[in-house]
């Protein structure tokens, strides 16, 4: 079962599983938009589309009822907590504190209430849990304050369920990708609500030690992000399906060209030189 399947490496992930003859249970925000109607055309009868927004008790539950029913005393094997939310890049002084709850109301809270709702069925078949997290959950990166928050908190549950979970035989695994291109950059409506947001909520004193040329740069910064991330997603399937299968599968993944550079200077260096760098 994955989550955020509408668009990005969850879409890819659920037709790459599907070509290679898993059952998937395919999460996704809106059951009736385009990405679930392209998931049920290309895929296999095998893919079933699940209505699935993470922050929705009532929905996990529903999907937790309907998984069950079909794999019974089989157990799941694989819960891949891909859903999340990006928010509007920006200096952590000057994102509202609605884009801070929000990254962690999705970005975590929705994955560990998916992980705990899910894990009597991955008790059942030993099975395996993965959480898509990020580059900028390991490191601190600038502008990601709220995202890198919500990411690192989503790896620290990892590893804990790791150590607490062994005893079970289920394995958990923790994904850093770095810049790829995914549907999580938004659109551009999204940008303009957000960007708003941010704007009105600044106080005199703020926006006037920023500057109006370096706030107005933000939408800038967030235009040209997609062209600075990979369009080819191959890296991260791979490390997603090496956890799934794996016989002793790693705790942490970085896929994506050079990924884990500025995670080993960060945990080897000192602190002034990674900042530098």
């Amino acid at each position: 079962m994955l989550s955020g399947s509408d668009t990005g490496i969850g879409h890819a992930l659920a037709k790459h599983l599907d070509s290679l003859g898993f059952v998937v249970f395919a999460g996704v925000l809106d059951k009736d938009g385009p990405g679930a109607q392209e998931l049920r055309q290309s895929c296999s009868p095998r893919l079933c589309v699940l209505q699935l927004d993470i922050t929705s008790t009532t929905q996990v539950k529903e999907a937790y009822l309907t998984i069950s029913e079909q794999v019974q005393n089989a157990g799941l094997w694989g819960l891949v907590n891909n859903a999340g939310i990006l928010g509007f890049p920006a200096d952590g002084e000057l994102l509202p504190m609605s884009t801070y709850r929000h990254c962690m109301e999705v970005n975590f809270f929705g994955a560990v209430q998916v992980s705990k709702t899910f894990l009597p069925l991955l008790r059942k078949s030993r099975g395996r849990l993965v959480n898509m997290s990020s580059m900028a959950g390991g490191i601190p990166l600038p502008r990601y304050a709220a995202y890198g928050a919500s990411k690192a908190a989503l790896s620290m549950f990892s590893g804990v369920m790791r150590q607490e979970l062994s005893k079970w035989g289920i394995k958990v695994a923790a994904i850093h990708p770095s810049g790829f291109r995914t549907g999580i950059q938004g659109t551009a409506e999204q940008w303009d609500e957000q960007e708003q947001e941010l704007l009105a909520s600044l106080a005199a004193e703020t926006r006037s030690a920023y500057g109006e040329e370096y706030l107005l740069g933000l939408r800038s910064y967030l235009v040209q992000l997609p062209s600075h991330c990979a369009p080819d997603l191959s890296p991260v399937l791979a490390a997603v399906l090496h956890a799934l299968l794996a016989t002793r599968p790693r705790g942490l993944y970085t896929p994506g060209k050079g990924a884990y550079i500025p995670l080993f200077i960060f945990c080897c260096f000192p602190l002034w030189f990674y900042d530098f760098f």
